[in-house]
């Protein structure tokens, strides 16, 4: 029986020199990429709906279509590189990809545009565990941590960039850049890693077709996404629609489960939830990252609905993390291999649920640095817990594996995002409504301080009903505001709840587990 040093030799010897560097950047290039596609167009969707003559929340399928997509696809990359090889799987991908996101830069409507963001989230599903797994396998053992702390600090930043970038884009050019921009991307980095990686290609297998697999997830992710998606406008299970789509969605996953278990060449490799440090950090990994994806949604929602900040500005308050992860990626890549990797998560959720609590005290009036001041003590979050989680749910997983891994791993966090998507928005709303009517209570004739409102605004000039119609927006807005830090208060105490599932793990001092299989 080989052991963990036979392990690690198992896959191609590393690279040396320059040439490691420049696929390093490349594949880090590819990931910032896919990564950057998930939260650019949040920031973006109210001009991009206007521009397209429909509603935001229409304009929202683009989001969780190109989501849904990406789910489905990210479970495949085992299978894929286990068929075709991880070098030409990834590079086919990243193609597709730079295709996909130009066809979407040029899309005429609504429509068109969400057909090319699915199309872009299948065919990105492997480039985010492929380019994980071939980054790890051109470094040597030691300097892995560095390799999985670059691959960290792309996927990290590339949130906190998206928000800026799209909202610097649709205040001053076309939408359609927000899209455009990973053309000439992608042209530089898939030649970049074709030429690099080709003579390091995985052995293929003739792996059956788990067709029944592959219907079974396409089946319950979709309806579990379209579920997700129209339960706001249809007034959730009062809707006969919503009620089929989740029974659909429970079934199918329920029959996808007992089949991917039961089946001798599976799509998915479920087996490696038999893995304790893979099951715990896994599912850490992906209600810490939901937590996070909704917070990246509701913040740049809300300054731009509510306070009145562009799209550009709202980016530029999360600015901040994504400074603060880079060097909290840094700092963890260097002593990664000293410190147990259970203790530097629960640290990393400390850090996120203090940057929660401090947002739930939001007001209306806060200035800009008191909007952003939480986002350098989330960035020191984000920089610790991806790298952090990624080494506990890698840790003793052999090489051959790896690709089945992170693509595993990586549809959990993917789905967990997803949801985080959907729910927000929806509790948002109810929040508000709730709010609301609470206010309303206080808000009436009968209330001297009403009154006396109503007074002061006649005689600064407003007539008839104008005092009223102002008091109600400002209503409004309060409703929203106390929504806003409701939501961020529970993703404080989420978070913390998540610090016992770490330390269910096994002790993890590793440098990101082993390379790909050669």
């Amino acid at each position: 029986m080989s052991g963990p040093a036979d392990n690690a030799q198992a896959g191609p010897p590393p690279m040396e020199g320059s040439k490691r560097w420049i696929t390093a950047i490349a594949l880090a290039v590819v990931t910032f990429m896919q990564v950057l596609d998930t939260t650019i167009a949040n920031v973006s969707l109210p001009t991009i709906s206007g521009n397209l003559g429909t509603s935001t929340d229409q304009g929202t399928w683009m989001i969780t279509g190109f989501a849904a997509a990406n789910g489905v696809g990210v479970p495949l990359t085992g299978w894929l590189m286990g068929r075709f090889g991880v070098v030409r799987t990834f590079i086919i991908a990243v193609v597709g990809f730079t295709a996909a996101s130009f066809l979407c830069g040029i899309a005429w409507d609504l429509p068109s545009l969400i057909l090319f963001r699915i199309l872009q989230g299948a065919l990105s599903g492997p480039m985010i565990p492929g380019s994980q797994s071939l980054l790890l396998s051109i470094f040597p053992q030691r300097q892995r941590p560095m390799a999985l702390g670059l691959w960290a600090m792309t996927t990290l930043v590339a949130p906190v960039v998206g928000p800026i970038l799209g909202g610097w884009i649709s205040d001053n050019y076309y939408w359609g850049w927000i899209f455009l921009i990973n053309v000439p991307l992608g042209l530089i980095a898939a030649p970049l890693c074709w030429f690099n990686l080709r003579d390091r290609e995985t052995p293929t297998r003739k792996l059956p077709i788990d067709k029944v697999g592959i219907a079974l997830l396409v089946v319950w992710v979709g309806a579990l996404q379209a579920m997700l998606d129209k339960g706001k406008d249809l007034d959730w299970f009062d809707s006969s629609l919503i009620v089929v789509l989740a029974i659909v969605a429970l079934v199918a996953f329920a029959v996808w489960i007992v089949w991917e278990l039961t089946e001798q060449n599976p799509v998915v490799d479920l087996s490696l939830f038999k893995r304790r440090n893979f099951t715990f950090g896994t599912v850490a990994f992906c209600l810490v990252y939901a937590v996070f994806m909704g917070n990246t949604l509701l913040l740049p929602l809300w300054l731009q609905t509510d306070v009145g900040y562009t799209a550009t500005w709202a980016g530029f308050v999360s600015a901040p993390a994504g400074a603060v992860a880079v060097f909290a990626s840094l700092f963890m890549a260097r002593f990664l291999s000293k410190v147990d990797a259970r203790l530097t998560a629960s640290v990393a959720f400390v850090f996120f649920a203090i940057s929660s609590f401090m947002r739930s005290g939001f007001v209306q009036s806060g200035s800009f640095w008191d909007f952003a001041a939480p986002a350098l003590v989330q960035g020191v979050s984000i920089g610790l817990f991806f790298v952090a989680l990624i080494t506990i749910l890698l840790d003793g997983i052999p090489p051959q594996r790896i690709p089945a891994a992170t693509g595993l791993s990586n549809f959990t966090r993917i789905t967990g995002g997803s949801f985080a998507i959907s729910f927000t928005t929806v509790l948002w709303d109810r929040r508000e409504a709730l709010h609301q009517s609470r206010l309303s209570d206080f808000s009436t004739a009968y209330n001297p301080a009403m009154t006396d409102t109503v007074t002061r605004l006649h005689e600064h000039g407003m007539t008839g009903s104008q005092p009223y119609a102002a008091l109600a927006g400002q209503l409004v807005q309060q409703a929203y505001l106390l929504a806003s830090n409701d939501l961020f208060w529970l993703s404080g105490w989420l978070v913390l709840c998540c610090i016992p599932l770490v330390w269910l793990a096994k002790r993890s001092i590793s440098g990101g587990g082993p390379v790909v299989a050669d």
